[in-house]
């Protein structure tokens, strides 16, 4: 630390800075940041598409939430009641309040545990391992809930829509073209709302935030620094991923220990962002520093995926990111970006010229994707073909409504295959869940003061809008375990969320 602060580089730094902030430069776009801070708090068209709606506003005093709530929390009532019962015998024992004391650190436990899942190699990973180890924290969760009653699962915060998005999976199974496909697919959809469900739960403080955000940028670190190595010993170009007419010279595309880029290039725009925000609320120099290192690795990595949707997904959650932290720095951004384009290798700028390129085979076929997709919505609007990949790769097979070489793995499209695979409620409650919690988080974050929780949250929140813009072209759930990481963040936003309201309600108390 005493070095980094002697150094040359670090006097350098701080010299340029000063005179930054005294040049006509920094104050021109102080003032255009001003303005635009000005334009988004007074514009009526954000105004209304911050406010909440009044189902949203209903849901946490509503019956039906009051009801579930009492439901999923019953086993902790009763855990707790026969801790009552039996104090002196629980309080006597060691591992009683070993457990009581783990259990009220369930937060801690997620952080290692998404650790450990989520840097296992493809050819080792069962997707039965996020299931197991999100039952786990669940009764983890509930040896904390014996000990103290104020420590229940926190059903309002996480809302209605979710709700009906994972009431319209179960709906999937039952009303599938194939049931017993779909069956195994609903598993990891139970793994998803259990991430979920104890994410928001077990969050209280903005350290959790930050334990699960750290959890997170190991991954990155880990498959960053593998997909990196995998660049210098040499990736062979694989002709599935690459049209080498288009791309002439593009090196072969890394995928780190995901098994496929594009995968490996969504886990990285779904994670990246917190990684960001990590590096801006750290208070030491030193774990800004590695957080600062780690987020270099990720986008390095990024680079090498050659993943032109999740390049378009990454900038777009960069915009979000700042026009959510601090709109008045736009400006600056957008000159930023602008200057840093002459500067991007040969091949990634080639990559980018390829977007929309019908010429690009990669590009071209999508259309028959697309078209089968749409004839399953014509058939079947309301339930969709079935959930899962399976269930609808065998509808579109046996009513021929794939016409193309290459074999029908899904429909390369985030909604169209959501809808084909859960039905018209399915799509309606995912997209719905998804601009609801966007929302909610910039509301929090713009009304919320400079803390660790606000950073957290417009990371996670901007990681959910590059998701979306990314899905357009692609389907982040092709792999359970990037699913599991998704809904990770979605969770991420809602539980960075609680934490802003509590503080500011906090603020207002005092």
């Amino acid at each position: 630390m005493t070095l980094l602060r002697e150094s040359y580089l670090y006097h350098l730094w701080t010299v340029l800075l000063s005179v930054y902030d005294g040049s006509v430069v920094h104050r021109i776009l102080a003032a255009v940041g001003g303005w635009c801070n000005r334009q988004i708090d007074e514009s009526r068209v954000l105004r209304v598409l911050c406010r909440e709606g009044a189902v949203a506003r209903a849901w946490p005093d509503s019956c039906l939430c009051r009801l579930l709530t009492w439901i999923i929390n019953l086993p902790g009532e009763l855990l707790h009641r026969l801790y009552t019962a039996l104090r002196r015998t629980f309080e006597d024992s060691f591992f009683a309040r070993l457990a009581f004391a783990m259990g009220e650190e369930t937060a801690i436990a997620q952080s290692w545990l998404i650790m450990l899942l989520w840097v296992i190699p493809f050819s080792r990973w069962n997707n039965a391992y996020s299931l197991m180890g999100f039952v786990l924290l669940l009764v983890l969760f509930h040896a904390g809930a014996m000990h103290r009653k104020e420590m229940r699962l926190d059903l309002a915060s996480i809302g209605f829509y979710p709700l009906i998005f994972f009431g319209a999976v179960f709906l999937g199974v039952l009303l599938s073209y194939a049931p017993y496909l779909s069956l195994r697919f609903l598993f990891y959809h139970i793994s998803a709302a259990l991430c979920v469900l104890v994410t928001v739960s077990a969050v209280r403080t903005e350290e959790d935030l930050k334990r699960l955000t750290a959890g997170g940028a190991v991954c990155v670190a880990v498959s960053g620094l593998y997909g990196i190595v995998q660049r210098i010993q040499g990736v062979e170009v694989n002709k599935s991923y690459v049209d080498l007419k288009v791309n002439a010279g593009m090196p072969g595309r890394v995928e780190s220990f995901f098994d496929n880029p594009n995968t490996f290039a969504e886990v990285l725009i779904l994670l990246l962002p917190l990684v960001l925000a990590l590096i801006l609320c750290s208070k030491h120099l030193v774990s800004k520093a590695v957080a600062a290192g780690i987020f270099v690795v990720g986008v390095a990595a990024l680079g090498m995926t050659y993943s032109r949707a999740s390049w378009v997904g990454i900038a777009c959650a960069m915009v979000a990111m700042v026009f959510l932290w601090k709109p008045k720095l736009i400006p600056a951004f957008a000159l930023l970006c602008c200057l840093a384009v002459p500067f991007l290798p040969t091949t990634i700028w080639n990559r980018i010229l390829t977007i929309g390129n019908p010429a690009d085979s990669s590009t071209a076929s999508r259309v028959p994707l697309y078209q089968a997709a749409l004839e399953v919505i014509l058939h079947r609007p309301i339930s969709g073909a079935g959930l899962g990949t399976a269930a609808t790769q065998t509808y579109i097979r046996d009513y021929n409504l794939y016409h193309a070489e290459a074999p029908f793995v899904h429909s390369h499209n985030f909604y169209l295959e959501v809808w084909i695979q859960a039905g018209l409620l399915g799509v309606v409650g995912f997209v719905s869940s998804m601009l609801w919690n966007i929302k909610r988080s910039a509301h929090a974050v713009r009304h919320c003061g400079s803390s660790a929780a606000r950073t957290i949250t417009c990371g996670a929140a901007s990681a959910l809008c590059g998701a979306m813009v990314c899905g357009l072209a692609d389907y982040l759930w092709n792999y359970p375990r990037v699913m599991c990481i998704f809904w990770f963040v979605f969770a991420m936003a809602l539980a960075g969320t609680k934490v802003c309201l509590t503080e500011k309600k906090l603020d207002f108390a005092e």
